[in-house]
């Protein structure tokens, strides 16, 4: 059985998708009920590498499917799902 070149097979595409966002802490001061952190302001996650992004709620899940879609209501503003932006 050869095995593939995986620079050619999209078997890791998921995963290099994956290295592209950062994701959010689900209970970020602690287990529920825990007083640890009762009285302090929660602080922020560790810092992402550059070019990370966080995933939004507001964004389209699969971005490919609506690439180079405008969208349809007057006054919309643009979706922002380039990187950079």
């Amino acid at each position: 059985m050869d095995r593939k070149d995986p620079e050619q097979s999209g078997e890791f595409a998921n995963v290099e998708v994956g290295r592209e966002y950062i994701v959010p802490e689900e209970f970020p001061e602690g287990p529920y009920g825990a007083s640890r952190g009762k009285f302090e302001r929660i602080k922020p996650g560790k810092k992402g590498k550059k070019g990370q992004r966080v995933y939004s709620a507001f964004n389209y899940e699969y971005k490919q499917l609506h690439e180079n879609l405008p969208r349809q209501m007057d006054g919309a503003h643009p979706p922002h799902d380039e990187k950079g932006e």
